[in-house]
């Protein structure tokens, strides 16, 4: 909480110095502009719930037949110039929380100051660049899926980060690279009452370069992550001794080291596009070691444009001996047995899974598309997959058919 107020108060200041220099120089300062998606989406499985992000609580399949709640948002952003050097935006989305509220919730809040052409400096709440889409990642309108390939872009989860960020652009020929740097923080709300997940000493670097249709991204982020309500559980292991303490640094979520690179790189000549990323990241916990690719294409007939998408992501251990039941007296063998099942129900959730999508848009209206895309998932062995809000009876692995019809806009 004290991140975002510090974050709004940076801005609030530059809004009111903006509406002031906007008296001054009798000009308009502020620009309004927003986007929006109204989707509905059907799973086959009956026995859990697809959503559009592990932050969500629920979705399609279980918990209703249709959903809108996967895809939907609407989002307003204001920005305002102070001077040819200084800006300032607010971002507000409203979407399916945590919590399964739809409460609004601050997306960017950042005030920038544009030393050159090509030098930046940004302070405040603004986007993570992770992958080829992080700036446009909740945008629907400017990307042909319904989604972003969810077996990559479910690596890092988060779309923001609180704190600076540093951009310098170099152009060589018809070469521009963008070198951009930040430093932060970011609390996440995770779903079904599991708290919050603090991410410190946060810091990144990504490189893009573009040279006419093609758009390279290499990036690396690193922080320290806490779980905390995950502590219970990995202080009961270490009751048992040494074992138990294994047990507990291998897992526990406390400070540890999340890193992550990403690799991408996309195509678009005019009539085609061709594009793909890579992605691994070792969080040093329970999260788990993970990696994941895709590749997309698709062409562009007229205002119609069909594209087929395959993509993976494979993770480590999903299971775990845990304690030796054995080796215990009795009297704590039913203990040691339970934490044992409660550490490979968390494990099971690491998502191992490949899907095959095909799909198309069509751009009927000018800042509108309609898009309907048809996903058919394979889970991993001894894993839940994407999937969340897991019911009894559910099976482990298994296939899964989602259809998404999706309208996008942008204003």
């Amino acid at each position: 909480m004290s991140s975002n107020l510090t974050t709004i108060s940076v801005l609030a200041v530059a809004l009111y110095a903006a509406g002031a220099h906007a008296e001054d120089a009798a000009a308009p300062m502020f620009s309004f502009s927003g986007f929006g998606t109204l989707g509905l989406v059907h799973s086959s499985e009956d026995k859990a719930d697809f959503t559009g992000s592990v932050l969500k609580p629920h979705g399609a399949g279980y918990s209703r037949n249709w959903s809108a709640e996967v895809d939907s948002r609407i989002a307003a952003q204001v920005t305002a110039n102070l001077t040819p050097q200084l800006s300032a935006v607010l971002q507000v989305i409203s979407e399916q929380n945590a919590d399964n509220s739809y409460r609004p919730q601050v997306e960017w809040a950042n005030v920038k100051y544009q030393f050159t052409p090509d030098f930046s400096v940004r302070v405040g709440r603004a986007v993570q660049p992770a992958f080829l889409l992080s700036e446009t990642r909740k945008v629907a309108y400017t990307y042909p899926w319904v989604r972003p390939p969810m077996e990559v872009y479910h690596l890092l989860p988060v779309t923001a980060n609180d704190g600076l960020d540093m951009s310098y652009r170099l152009h060589i020929g018809e070469w521009v690279n963008t070198l951009q740097a930040q430093v932060g923080r970011k609390n996440t709300e995770l779903i079904n009452n599991g708290g919050i997940a603090e991410a410190r000493n946060s810091w990144g670097i990504s490189n893009t370069t573009e040279y006419g249709p093609l758009t390279t991204r290499i990036a690396y982020q690193k922080s320290h992550v806490t779980v905390a309500s995950m502590n219970s559980l990995f202080n009961a292991f270490r009751q048992f001794g040494p074992q138990g303490d294994l047990i507990a640094d291998k897992y526990d979520p406390d400070a540890k080291a999340y890193t992550s690179l990403g690799i991408g790189a996309s195509y678009e000549p005019g009539n085609w596009f061709v594009m793909g990323e890579w992605g691994g990241v070792n969080t040093h916990s329970f999260i788990g070691k993970r990696s994941a690719w895709y590749v997309s294409g698709g062409f562009r007939v007229g205002e119609f444009t069909p594209y087929v998408t395959y993509a993976q992501v494979r993770a480590d251990n999903l299971s775990d001996p845990g304690l030796t039941v054995s080796a215990l007296p009795p009297f704590l063998a039913g203990e040691a047995t339970g934490l044992n099942t409660a550490l490979n129900s968390i494990l099971r959730t690491k998502i191992a899974q490949n899907t095959l999508t095909i799909g198309g848009r069509w751009d009927f209206n000018k800042n509108t598309a309609l898009k309907l895309q048809f996903d058919h998932i394979r889970i991993g062995a001894g894993s839940t997959g994407a999937l969340v809000n897991l019911q009894p009876g559910f099976q482990l692995g298994g296939k899964v058919n989602v259809f998404s019809a999706t309208l996008d806009f942008v204003f």
